[in-house]
């Protein structure tokens, strides 16, 4: 007869016999284990849905927080109330929230619809920038209609937004048609419609947004499967044309010349700008001089609430608030990748692929361009920076990317579980479905 010793306990036995495995070592602890657990918690369905709302949303309400910071003393300058861009921004973003709703909640068929109305809208008020009396020219560059009273209105940003969704429309009709093997269906008129919004662009002299527009056209392709001669083509025609524009301005060449400056020169110099912004990141530290005590945002640092934000963010929050913004950034990009990978659909891969090239590829720049690693393009950092035309096509753009998310069959799924009533409507007791639950293994529901 067994003895019975206190405190001891006999192994579990195996259906077939024998002990039960032991966990692996990872899943036990340490870094193995915690990569094991966020790998698993990743791969979820719902994990990029609510990647992409949450970074989203983070990212638009600390950059409220910055713009107010850092625009009171350019409003005080202008005799303005302090809290002057921090209220448009607002409202901006307010609006912005309802047209990321109305996106998220779209059909991909409604979305495909939309792509030539707001191609078509975006080219119309384009045009209508170059008409004297109609376009305004702010910072030399005539890219702005206004719209009556302090509210203006730049349709490059929406320019963005239209190629990315008529180029997605286009190349997924084409690969239903097997017609993406031949190149000239890929380049056509994929190419020359991107042409011709950056020809309409550089009428105006904004080079930043039409980098940005060449980086959206570069992901549509890529997201393609372009061949590399192919790419490698279009990125040497896009580059020499770049090129011949720098070398023909000075005001660029200036730019180039301020990578890495640290020396501000005299006022009015060209790398005021840039340094500034070098002096404003080198005093945050580690935790920064406070939420509203930045230095450099009291004239000393041009655009400091719109460009230059990401300056004043390093010297206020300092280095741990400037990695969370990175931290976001990088995520919203790294759920944006996943949503394009993931699917089958055609369409929602190369717009998704666009709207991820587009975010990242303008933090980059800008980013860039704040740490003295890249010649300042003069675009804002997206959801972050002031600037109601700017973010308002980004929102929708993030609520494209949600709308895409929320349509996978497992997402879809997983959220269905989660709403109330869906037992009821799918002719199933909630009784029943408890114990279904239960009886699930682990995983989103």
């Amino acid at each position: 007869m067994p003895s019975k010793i206190a405190g001891t306990r006999r192994p579990s036995a195996r259906p077939g016999g024998g002990r039960a495995p032991a966990p692996p070592r990872g899943a036990r602890g340490g870094v193995r284990g915690f990569y094991t657990r966020a790998k698993r918690a990743w791969d979820r369905p719902l994990t990029a849905y609510y990647v992409i709302i949450g970074a989203g949303l983070l990212i638009t309400t600390l950059g409220l927080v910055m713009v107010y910071s850092a625009s009171m003393i350019t409003a005080l300058r202008y005799e303005l109330v302090p809290s002057y861009f921090f209220r448009k921004q607002f409202f901006a973003a307010l609006l912005g929230t309802g047209l990321l709703l109305v996106a998220s909640r779209m059909p991909v068929k409604l979305h495909r619809a939309l792509a030539y109305p707001i191609l078509v809208g975006a080219v119309f008020l384009m045009v209508l920038v170059q008409i004297p009396g109609i376009g305004h020219s702010v910072g030399g560059n005539q890219n702005w209609i206004s719209l009556g009273g302090p509210f203006m209105l730049q349709p490059s940003e929406f320019g963005k937004l239209g190629l990315i969704l008529w180029g997605a429309d286009l190349l997924a009709r084409k690969q239903d048609m097997k017609l993406l093997t031949q190149w000239k269906h890929m380049l056509v008129p994929l190419v020359p419609g991107a042409f011709m919004l950056l020809g309409l662009i550089m009428l105006g002299g904004d080079m930043g947004t039409a980098i940005i527009l060449t980086a959206i056209l570069f992901g549509l392709l890529w997201t393609a499967g372009a061949p590399t001669r192919l790419f490698v083509g279009v990125l040497a025609v896009a580059t020499a044309i770049g090129v011949l524009l720098i070398k023909t301005s000075p005001h660029r060449m200036d730019r180039f010349q301020c990578i890495g400056a640290t020396d501000p020169g005299g006022e009015g110099a060209p790398c005021l700008q840039a340094a500034h912004g070098i002096y404003a990141l080198a005093s945050g530290g580690w935790f920064g001089s406070g939420l509203g005590a930045s230095v450099e945002k009291w004239g000393q640092l041009p655009e400091a609430h719109t460009d230059f934000i990401f300056a004043v963010t390093g010297e206020e929050l300092g280095l741990a608030g400037t990695l969370s913004v990175l931290a976001l950034f990088a995520a919203l990009g790294y759920a944006g990748i996943r949503v394009a990978g993931g699917t089958e659909n055609p369409f929602v891969r190369f717009a998704a692929g666009g709207v991820t090239t587009w975010i990242t590829a303008q933090a980059v720049i800008n980013i860039g361009a704040v740490l003295g690693l890249l010649p300042i393009a003069g675009v804002p950092l997206p959801l972050f920076s002031y600037g109601g035309s700017a973010l308002l096509p980004t929102m929708f753009a993030v609520g494209l990317l949600i709308a895409f998310a929320r349509q996978e069959p497992a997402a879809k799924a997983a959220l269905a579980m989660r709403r109330p009533g869906w037992g009821k409507r799918a002719g199933v007791r909630w009784k029943s479905m408890r114990r279904r639950v239960k009886k699930r293994p682990s995983g989103e529901r």
